[in-house]
């Protein structure tokens, strides 16, 4: 049996996860208590599923999308823009190693040992 494709998000529901990240960068930046602060950002920032290797594969897809439905002979310009998505995506999957970094802080404020980092 073939496998569904996933559902497109609706631009509300794109909105409604930015605005989630608005309100946690509001929330930082009242300066509340760091034992508070570092379960909001575990998920955040997750090496599989957090922000940086989400918003990475969003852009290194729509990099990819751009470049399948390119005009032929592809324009410079599109050649380009495919070019920056591309590097954008790279450099945001990058960032995942900041989970490493919450570990050992989470480590650190609780008295735990953490996990050996791939760093």
């Amino acid at each position: 049996m073939p496998h569904a494709l996933p559902a497109a998000p609706t631009p509300d529901q794109v909105r409604q996860a930015t605005g989630t990240l608005a309100d946690l960068a509001a929330y930082l930046r009242t300066h509340p208590p760091l034992g508070d602060v570092l379960p909001l950002l575990v998920p955040l920032l997750d090496e599989d599923d957090g922000v940086p290797i989400l918003l990475g594969e969003a852009l290194r897809c729509t990099g990819h999308l751009i470049g399948r439905q390119a005009e032929f002979p592809m324009p410079d310009t599109t050649r380009q823009i495919m070019e920056s998505f591309r590097e954008a995506s790279q450099e945001f999957t990058d960032w995942h190693i900041l989970h490493w970094d919450v570990q050992r802080l989470n480590a650190q404020h609780t008295g735990h040992t953490a996990p050996a980092s791939g760093r």
